[in-house]
C-alpha cells in the first residue's frame, strides 16, 4: 500500500496530515506530488473529489518548507475560480503547514479592497485570490511577484473560457515568465491546453477519467420543454413535490437571478448563490437549505464549486450544461451519497445536441419524465 511516507515527504507534513485524518495518497496525488517535488510544470485532468487540492497543497509547502527565507516577497500564487473554493484551499494549506513556519494570505472578494491592502506589507509566502481579486489589488498597488516561484491555476477549465480568459492574461503580465506552473481542471480541453500553453515548459501531463460506473442507478428524467415555459413549468413541479430540497442549474448568474425573483413572486422558498455574494450570505443561505427552509437552491457550475452540503439528492438542470462532463459532476454530488437521488433536465429544442452529446457520455438514454 502506498503511503505518503513514500512520496518522500517531510515529517511535519506528515504529521499535519495524519493528525488531518489522511491516511494514504489518491490516486492524482500519488502521480502529481513526486513530479512537482521534482520542479517540473504540470497539466493535470481529474474529476471533483479526485485529491487535486491536496495534490497541489503538499509538494509546495514542502517546497518551500526547505527553503524558508524571511521576505515580504510572494513566493506562491494560487489563482482559483471562486472566494469558496479559495476559502477551501486556505484551509487546507493551513491544515497541512501547521508544523511549518509558512504565512499564507488570501484576497476576500467579500471585503474591500483597501482594507485588505496592508497584507501586501508583510509577509506573504502563499498568496490565494480570484482572477478578480488579484487585479482589483494590484490596480490599487502594484504587487511584487519578482521572488515568485510557483503558479497554481485551480479549476483552470472555469477561468479559462472566453469571457474570462482576459483576466488571466492580464495576470500573466503580472508574474515572472520562467517559474513552474501547476495547471488543474476537470477537463482539458484544446482550447484550454491552448490557452494555459504560455504558462507551461514541457509539461506532465496527467489524466485521470470521470468515473461513469453506478450513475445509471440514479433516478434521471428529462422533459422536453420549450424556452418560455421553463419558468412556469419549474413554479408548477415545485408546488406540486413534497421534497424540500432541490439544487436548480442554470447556465449565468443572470439567468439565476431573473428565475429567482420568478419563484419568490411565485410564493416558493428560494435562496441563491452566485460570484457577487458576499461568503457570509452564502453561508446563511446554505444553512436555510440544510435546515428545509428553503425549497430552491439556485446556482450556477462556478458558483456551485465547493458547496458542501450533506442533503443534496435532487438535483434539477433548468439550462442543461454545454460541456457534458459537467453533467456528470453534478450527478456525482448525488452518486456520493448514496443511489436514492434524482437528477431532472429541462431540454429545449436549442439543448437539444447538447442532451445527445450528454447521452452518448454516460452511455445510456435518459428517459423522459412525466408530471
Amino acid at each position: 500500500m502506498i503511503s505518503f511516507k513514500n512520496l518522500q515527504l517531510i515529517n511535519p507534513i506528515i504529521r499535519a496530515i495524519t493528525e488531518s485524518g489522511y491516511s494514504q495518497p489518491t490516486e492524482i496525488q500519488d502521480a502529481i506530488i513526486p513530479s512537482v517535488l521534482k520542479r517540473k510544470d504540470v497539466l493535470v485532468s481529474a474529476p471533483k473529489g479526485s485529491g487535486k487540492k491536496l495534490a497541489f497543497t503538499l509538494p509546495i509547502l514542502q517546497l518551500l518548507g526547505r527553503n524558508p527565507t524571511e521576505h515580504t516577497n510572494i513566493r506562491v500564487l494560487i489563482i482559483v475560480p471562486t472566494d469558496e473554493i479559495g476559502a477551501q484551499t486556505e484551509e487546507k494549506i493551513k491544515q497541512c503547514s501547521k508544523y511549518l513556519s509558512l504565512l499564507t494570505f488570501r484576497i476576500n472578494d467579500g471585503e474591500s479592497t483597501d482594507s485588505q491592502l496592508a497584507a501586501f506589507r508583510k509577509r506573504i509566502d502563499i498568496l490565494i485570490a480570484t482572477p478578480k481579486g488579484i487585479l482589483e489589488i494590484a490596480e490599487k498597488k502594484p504587487i511584487n511577484f519578482s521572488k515568485l516561484e510557483i503558479l497554481v491555476l485551480y479549476d483552470a477549465d472555469k477561468m479559462i473560457e472566453k469571457t474570462s480568459i482576459n483576466r488571466i492574461k492580464n495576470i500573466q503580465k503580472l508574474i515572472p515568465n520562467h517559474i513552474q506552473a501547476l495547471i488543474f481542471c476537470t477537463e482539458a480541453s484544446d482550447y484550454l491546453k491552448k490557452s494555459v500553453s504560455t504558462f507551461l515548459k514541457n509539461p506532465i501531463e496527467i489524466l485521470l477519467e470521470a468515473r461513469l460506473a453506478s450513475i445509471e442507478s440514479i433516478s434521471q428524467s428529462v422533459y422536453f420543454i420549450e424556452t418560455r415555459d421553463k419558468s412556469g413549468f419549474l413554479i408548477d413541479m415545485l408546488r406540486n413535490s413534497n421534497i424540500k430540497g432541490f439544487m436548480v442549474f442554470t447556465q449565468s448568474k443572470y439567468i439565476a437571478d431573473e428565475l429567482v425573483q420568478q419563484l419568490e413572486n411565485a410564493g416558493i422558498s428560494t435562496g441563491w448563490i452566485h460570484g457577487n455574494r458576499s461568503i457570509a450570505v452564502k453561508n446563511s443561505v446554505l444553512d436555510g437549505f440544510r435546515n428545509e427552509k428553503i425549497q430552491a437552491l439556485i446556482t450556477t457550475d462556478i458558483a456551485a464549486k465547493g458547496i458542501d452540503v450533506d442533503k443534496i439528492l435532487h438535483i434539477i438542470n433548468f439550462d442543461l450544461p454545454a460541456i457534458p462532463q459537467i453533467y456528470i459532476q453534478r450527478i456525482e454530488r448525488i452518486r456520493r451519497l448514496g443511489s436514492e437521488g434524482s437528477l431532472i433536465s429541462f431540454c429545449t429544442a436549442e439543448e437539444r445536441m447538447v442532451f445527445k452529446n450528454i447521452q452518448n457520455l454516460i452511455g445510456f438514454t435518459i428517459p423522459v419524465g412525466t408530471f
